[in-house]
């Protein structure tokens, strides 16, 4: 009718604007979070080992970063669906700061019980990090989510592989200011969480969720929209009724616990074979490079052929990563570099793909709710992977680590071919995908009086 023409002008207008900041805003974030991140990565496990005695606990640090990194999704959640994105990404940056701070503390009076509460509260940057493409999507046009989620992913890369090369002067830094030789990677972990922080408190303005939820509601004034929920509980039932967000969580939950299994265990495998620091940050770099470079053309792979193809795809790439990665030597060998770069190349495939087959099917309310669900499912996955994988590593091997996450590698890619429901057709070229009108109430349960 002729009177919503004016009310859908005016909230879409500024759109292309205010998305193109956004993402430069984010950009930014990831590049300064990255850095903080993946400096912890680097020698998490190796400070575990450090302050605990043992290699069957070095895994747990990073296994509590990501337990930490999923159990923070659901507060972040809540408050992203109450005020938006900004204060959601603020908080998780927040908390990774004291986590940081307490880790290097940790180092200094050798408690493993702190490193390990520590390690949960620096996984709300880690939560922070990955959040973060999701707000790359609220204002995204269908036939681009799948470019501009995976542009914020990709900015990532320069942070990441910075970090981990950054540990040989961390440990310069730590000596300097007479700590722990590895604590000093968490020293770089805190100022670059920090500076991600007032980068986004300053800059993400507009809030890219508060405005999409303000044009879903001009383009549909006649129409009720559903308020905005933030329950991950009620998240998981979204996603359920949906078979497309269902694959984009088991892509997304799986492909995540392979990685974090195999890749937080290879710097203690390297260094059981003497390699140095410095050696152990390169191959972390090159396993980062493959997570976080390639992820354009990913998302544009989305675009172009649809999120299922692409999951598949990324099953296909993990099974040759931990294959590789199996037969590697102790130590350093240039099989176990291809083998992690292959690692990372893997989960960015199913990374992106199953953010964009979530994204673009749930309306606009229930987009808090059902991507905090994502990245708690994906955390407790991670989690107990990594769990798992000291455990195997400290009592079969390395190898026996590889061989059971290409198991997991290959059910990601059985999923994509067999996981399918009455709206698997719209999962085409340029849709995430079923349409899913951003002001359609969803019907997820009809016992439950909560959903319409």
């Amino acid at each position: 009718m002729s009177h919503r023409t004016p009310s859908t002008s005016a909230a879409e207008a500024p759109d292309h604007g205010v998305q193109r900041r956004t993402i430069g805003t984010l950009v930014g974030s990831q590049m300064l979070g990255g850095v903080g991140v993946a400096s912890g990565v680097a020698v998490g496990s190796l400070l575990a080992e450090d302050v605990s005695g043992s290699a069957e606990f070095a895994g747990l640090g990073g296994t509590f970063q990501v337990l930490g990194g999923a159990l923070i999704a659901i507060p972040m959640a809540r408050l992203m669906a109450r005020r938006g994105r900004r204060p959601g990404l603020v908080m998780g940056y927040g908390l990774g700061i004291i986590g940081a701070a307490l880790l290097i503390v940790a180092g200094v009076v050798r408690s493993f019980p702190l490193l390990l509460v520590a390690s949960v509260l620096f996984g709300g940057a880690t939560t922070a990090n990955s959040q973060a493409r999701y707000a790359a999507a609220d204002l995204a046009e269908d036939a681009h989510r799948g470019r501009d989620l995976s542009v914020v992913v990709w900015a990532t890369t320069i942070g990441a592989v910075l970090g981990p090369n950054l540990v040989g002067l961390a440990a310069g830094t730590a000596t300097a200011l007479h700590l722990p030789s590895l604590t000093g990677a968490f020293v770089f972990s805190l100022a670059g969480f920090a500076l991600a922080g007032i980068v986004l408190a300053v800059r993400l303005r507009p809030d890219p969720l508060l405005l999409a939820r303000r044009r879903a509601r001009a383009a549909a004034p006649d129409d009720e929209v559903e308020r905005p929920h933030g329950s991950v509980v009620r998240g998981i039932r979204v996603i359920r009724s949906r078979p497309e967000a269902l694959l984009g969580l088991v892509a997304v939950a799986l492909g995540h616990m392979v990685m974090v299994s195999v890749m937080v265990m290879t710097p203690l495998h390297m260094h059981h074979g003497g390699s140095t620091l410095r050696l152990i940050g390169l191959v972390i770099s090159i396993h980062i490079l493959g997570m976080y470079s390639l992820s354009p053309v990913v998302g544009m792979a989305v675009d172009r052929f649809g999120g299922r193809p692409v999951v598949g795809a990324g099953s296909v790439v993990l099974l040759v990563a931990t294959l590789l990665a199996a037969q590697a030597p102790t130590g350093w060998s240039p099989g176990l570099a291809v083998g992690l770069f292959l690692l990372g190349v893997g989960w960015s495939c199913t990374l992106v793909s199953g953010s964009t087959l979530i994204s673009g099917a749930v309306p606009v309310a229930e987009r808090a709710g059902t991507q905090g669900a994502s990245d708690l499912a994906m955390g407790l996955a991670a989690g107990g992977g990594g769990a798992l994988a000291g455990f195997v590593v400290g009592q079969v091997g390395y190898a026996a680590l590889g061989l059971g996450a290409a198991v997991i590698a290959v059910l990601i890619g059985l999923a994509a071919a067999f996981l399918r429901g009455p709206d698997h057709a719209s999962d085409a070229p340029g849709d995430g995908a079923a349409h899913p009108s951003d002001h359609t109430p969803s019907t997820v349960d009809p016992a439950d009086s909560r959903v319409r």
